[in-house]
């Protein structure tokens, strides 16, 4: 890959930001007596992405930096995913921050709060920031937050929330900052282990309620995105440590991304990944 003197600068500046985060989450994580924490770097690869307005069959190459952590009172999740396409989409360097804090209801009250499949109830906070330096639409995405969570009673993990969203952008054609109608997402995240085969199903779903009229004045239209993946523990396998390399394969589809109404070329993705992870 090759890289001009400002995207260098530009990636730079965001490993400087990503490093400053996670060690601002280190530092949490330890005055809030982590119970557990998992780190990785990872990188993924797929042909066949789409962008709205721009078409589809765009390469992408992603790296991303995730950190997990439990606290006595519910868990914390950061993810920062670099992602350079192809000339397709003008070779642009987008990053993508997300992190969610879950605050365990039964842990703050002491109180057992289970009932059916339901572990526990929780309450999820937290935002969502992009930026992307392409020649069309350059998104510069800034997103809160905030709503219930239930905590099913599964191996490994699988929380159901249902959240409010306000989200606004500024893409490089308008003057100021515009933020969309506050509308919910029905979100599902999971990781289960499949038996002791070394094996684990995870990935996450979100269905997003339309957001009202876009930036430029269009109707938008709800949005679902599925990303699920299989990943194998090679760190067993090598010798390396449990769990330490991981590797298997991804899918995501997403349908009226971002919004856009099926009509717009690049709206709905089919999108296979191979992915491999190296935890720390």
């Amino acid at each position: 890959m090759h890289f001009t003197s400002s995207k260098r600068i530009n990636i730079l500046r965001l490993a400087t930001l990503t490093c400053t985060m996670t060690a601002a989450l280190a530092g949490v994580q330890q005055a809030g007596a982590a119970e557990w924490s998992d780190t990785s770097i990872g990188y993924r690869y797929g042909t066949r992405f789409a962008e709205p307005y721009v078409g589809n069959d765009i390469t992408k190459n992603i790296f991303n930096l995730t950190h997990s952590s439990g606290y006595k009172y519910g868990t914390n999740f950061f993810n920062v995913d670099l992602l350079e396409s192809n000339s397709k989409d003008s070779n642009a360097q987008e990053a993508y921050i997300t992190y969610r804090n879950t605050l365990d209801l039964g842990k703050v009250s002491g109180k057992n709060l289970s009932f059916g499949p339901v572990r526990s109830l929780g309450v999820t906070a937290g935002f969502d920031w992009n930026t992307k330096n392409d020649t069309g639409y350059a998104s510069k995405k800034r997103m809160l937050v905030l709503g219930p969570t239930l905590m099913m009673d599964v191996p490994g993990f699988l929380n159901i929330s249902l959240l409010l969203l306000q989200e606004s952008n500024q893409p490089k054609s308008i003057n100021s900052r515009y933020t969309y109608d506050l509308h919910p997402m029905l979100n599902a995240a999971w990781g289960i282990p499949i038996a002791s085969t070394g094996l684990a199903f995870e990935g996450y779903m979100n269905y997003i309620a339309a957001k009202g009229k876009n930036e430029f004045g269009r109707g938008t239209a709800p949005e679902l995105n599925i990303d699920a993946m299989v990943m194998y523990d090679l760190g067993t396998a090598l010798g390396l440590g449990k769990k330490t390399l991981r590797a298997g394969l991804e899918y995501q589809y997403w349908r009226n991304k971002f919004g856009n109404r099926s009509t717009v070329p690049g709206s709905l993705a089919k999108t296979p990944m191979v992915r491999v992870e190296y935890h720390f």
